[in-house]
């Protein structure tokens, strides 16, 4: 077995693989065993055996049938499967096998025939075992009588080569010519009259004889009758007859009429008609009339398979004289096979971002048909994501023309359509199912942009408010979401230490109580990230608000209790009418809303019907005028309660002197004792118009710090002073460190006709802006105490978050 190296042409075609021009050669024995070398295919087309395994290469037939293979490690081409010459090509003079050689990143073709070589496998064989001749005793010396000749599958040399008479005679040898490539004519030659008297019958073998080696060899008994005078042979009115058929045609078709004339009379001038070679296969598809002489289609033929039939019939009289002819069928081709779809290579899935141009699959297209039977082109049927694209000869590339999506279609199911030229035409097609790989290129999404819970202050710790939920639209490791916590504007801040979000479920935790008064919202931001790689993440602001509980008291703030008793005492002159301010509690709840409201009711005095206490405002005034039985000391004790569920309650204790009489110069005559009495009284009451005066001195020096107050948000408790009153402010932090807001009450200090006025204003509660958590730092957005109506004097003021404000007489 020899390899004949070709010599690799420029490479061609532009936009396609490279190719080589010239195809490589080799010859291969038929009957070789699988496995038998056929030549070093590496080495013939320039390329290491490493390069076959890297590149993957592979052996393409056009036919699907697969007689070769490629051993990658050696680069050797190996017979895969027992080869037959005569069952692939039949008695052509040459058989040979083209294929190509593929190879992929980058793809290239390396065309391949490897002529099969005959060896002499197959003996002659003659149509029939037995052979009987009819022949006139009258038959000249150099008669010749036609016999049908011996094939043998095996050309060439190893076909016959010659026939002999064994055992020989001295009445016949045997005379043989070849007619044509594929046939040979054999003939029994009389050398000598014939006696029927003498020997009306004899018997001998005919031997074919191939030219192999050893030679092979075939036989056939001839059985000769010598017969009575017939001196004329049949006639055929033509040496050749032709025909057509198409391959299509139905059986008993008549194809063509064979026609022989015979002079002689009676039973010697009834002729016959018959195959030389009935058993042949070329006389299976086919068969005679004896009697008129037409031929007709035995069965179905096939143009893909033979073209043309040529075979020979003999007419033969009743006097045993014949004669033969040629017969030639040609069979027309009609377009009765569907075009074929092989695939070479196939890869699926392929990632999304596979980049357009990106090869999917190479397949072949072929037709068994010819002429415009056998034109293909191909088609893709509504498909826009790929296209086909021509390769190399009948190769075609399955490749992608855009971007793909996963998220949009995850699977393609491509149909290429291969259709013919015939009239009709023929289809054929295969299905390429595409899946579609994911990448990971979508962050997930919330499904909502903000989210606000709630949760009720003094909370228990690790309580769940609320979950965040966010999907991601790629598909597994890409689609699984994680939840965090991350650090909100700025950068440094950590996020806030009292939230906390499960990272499977997205459910948010409260780790620990929250108090109302001191943290009203708190805002978080939550990131969604998925497993890819690299991961993708979003955010979203989770805004959790505190609800507010009555977990707070009220705060008496006036009047202001030491050691458990009433600071000072409120003086009430005897000219005092019914209705008259005696004082004022003035109270506060850190509470927001109805748990802010409060209410106020006298619990105890030493005379309870001389006093009342306003139940919205804490006034505490006269119910009548006071009277000399009435006791110089009053104690009252006033409730303070809010409106929350349960409610919150304080007391505050006050003191009110009842003055009996009239002024110093109405007074009558008093004893030392009283006398010591009036002092004492004298000298509270010069204490406290100094600590008034006072009081108005550092109001008007702190005037200009009154407009700032009123103008810009305070940050801190301070006092303010004015020429007309007092503004006390008390800051977030101040009595107990837990208000909420600033409180401003100013107080109006005038002289009359022996009554002042000490005027409670009502509160200024500036608007704090809002800000985000951070440990101690309170809410500031959540809602202010509700504006609650409070007499002052003869009018209402609106004082938003606090009961109180009103006036008191005294001194």
């Amino acid at each position: 077995m020899a390899a004949a190296r070709q010599v690799l042409c420029v490479w061609a075609l532009l936009g396609v693989a490279r190719v080589r021009c010239e195809p490589i050669r080799y010859s291969v024995a038929e009957e070789g065993e699988s496995g038998s070398p056929v030549g070093d295919v590496a080495e013939d087309a320039g390329l290491a055996p490493a390069q076959l395994s890297a590149r993957r290469a592979r052996i393409a037939s056009p036919a699907g049938r697969q007689h070769f293979r490629l051993e990658r490690g050696s680069g050797r081409l190996v017979v895969a499967e027992r080869l037959d010459r005569e069952e692939m090509c039949g008695r052509s003079r040459t058989c040979t096998l083209a294929f190509e050689l593929l190879l992929a990143d980058p793809l290239q073709f390396f065309p391949i025939e490897v002529s099969v070589e005959d060896i002499n496998d197959h003996s002659p064989v003659f149509p029939d075992e037995r052979v009987t001749l009819k022949i006139l005793e009258t038959s000249d010396p150099g008669s010749r009588f036609p016999v049908a000749a011996a094939q043998d599958l095996d050309i060439g040399s190893n076909d016959i080569q010659a026939y002999s008479i064994v055992p020989e005679n001295e009445f016949f040898t045997v005379s043989y010519q070849t007619q044509n490539e594929s046939e040979m004519h054999v003939d029994l030659v009389l050398q000598k009259p014939l006696d029927r008297e003498e020997e009306p019958e004899m018997d001998f073998t005919l031997f074919a004889t191939d030219g192999g080696s050893p030679p092979r060899s075939g036989t056939t008994q001839i059985h000769i009758i010598v017969l009575d005078v017939n001196d004329n042979a049949p006639i055929f009115t033509q040496k050749v007859f032709s025909g057509h058929v198409l391959e299509n045609a139905p059986k008993g078709f008549v194809v063509l009429r064979v026609v022989a004339n015979d002079a002689d009379d009676g039973i010697n001038g009834d002729i016959t008609y018959e195959f030389t070679q009935p058993g042949g296969q070329t006389y299976s598809d086919f068969t005679v009339d004896p009697r008129s002489g037409e031929i007709q289609v035995m069965k179905r033929l096939d143009f893909e398979t033979a073209q043309k039939y040529e075979f020979s019939l003999r007419a033969v009289d009743g006097g045993g004289l014949s004669a033969m002819c040629k017969v030639v069928v040609e069979v027309m081709d009609v377009n009765d096979n569907a075009p074929e779809i092989v695939v070479s290579s196939f890869s699926s899935p392929i990632p999304e971002n596979a980049a357009p141009g990106t090869v999917v699959a190479l397949f072949s297209v072929t037709d068994k048909d010819s002429g415009v039977n056998g034109e293909i082109s191909c088609a893709l049927q509504e498909q826009l994501s790929f296209s086909l694209r021509p390769a190399f000869k009948n190769y075609y590339e399955l490749v992608t023309v855009s971007a793909l999506d996963r998220e949009q279609t995850a699977r393609y199911t491509v149909v290429v359509t291969a259709a013919d030229a015939g009239s009709p035409r023929l289809s054929g097609s295969h299905t390429f199912t595409v899946d579609i790989s994911d990448v990971n290129d979508n962050a997930p999404v919330f499904n909502q942009t903000s989210y606000t819970m709630y949760v009720h202050e003094n909370n228990v710790p690790a309580l769940l408010v609320g979950a965040v939920q966010a999907r991601d639209a790629d598909a597994g490791a890409n689609g699984q979401v994680s939840y965090s916590l991350v650090a909100a504007d700025p950068p440094e801040r950590e996020p806030c230490s009292c939230v906390s979000v499960n990272s499977e479920s997205g459910a948010v935790f409260v780790l620990r109580p929250l108090d109302y008064e001191q943290l009203r919202q708190v805002e978080v931001v939550v990131s969604a990230a998925d497993a890819g790689s690299p991961p993708l993440s979003s955010s979203v602001v989770v805004r959790l608000l505190v609800v507010d509980e009555n977990d707070n008291a009220p705060l008496v703030l006036h009047p202001s209790a030491q050691d458990g008793g009433p600071a000072w005492s409120e003086p009430v002159p005897a000219w005092a009418e019914a209705g008259d301010l005696v004082s004022k509690v003035v109270a506060v709840d850190a509470d927001s809303g109805q748990n802010s409201w409060l209410s106020y009711r006298l619990l105890r005095a030493t005379e309870p019907g001389l006093f009342a206490v306003g139940a919205q405002s804490g006034e505490v005034r006269l119910r009548r005028p006071p009277t000399e039985r009435d006791a110089a000391k009053q104690k009252l004790v006033v409730l303070v309660r809010d409106n929350g569920r349960p409610p919150l309650s304080a007391t505050a204790a006050l003191s009110v002197l009842l003055l009996h009489g009239s002024r110093d110069a109405e007074l009558p005559q008093q004893s030392p004792a009283a006398h010591d009495d009036d002092g004492s009284l004298t000298a509270s009451l010069i204490v406290a118009l100094v600590l008034v005066s006072l009081l108005f001195l550092v109001s008007a020096a702190a005037f200009a710090a009154c407009k700032a107050c009123k103008s810009k948000e305070p940050s801190s408790g301070h006092v303010l002073y004015g020429p007309s009153g007092v503004q006390s402010c008390v800051a977030d932090g101040a009595a107990a460190g837990t208000l909420p807001h600033a409180y401003c009450y100013e107080l109006s200090l005038s002289t009359g006709s022996g009554n002042s006025e000490f005027q409670f204003l009502k509160p200024v509660l500036p608007s704090l802006p809002a800000q985000r958590c951070s440990p101690g730092v309170a809410g500031d957005d959540a809602e202010h105490f509700p504006a609650v109506p409070v007499p002052v004097g003869d009018a209402d003021v609106e004082s938003p978050g606090m009961q109180s404000v009103g006036q008191f007489h005294g001194f």
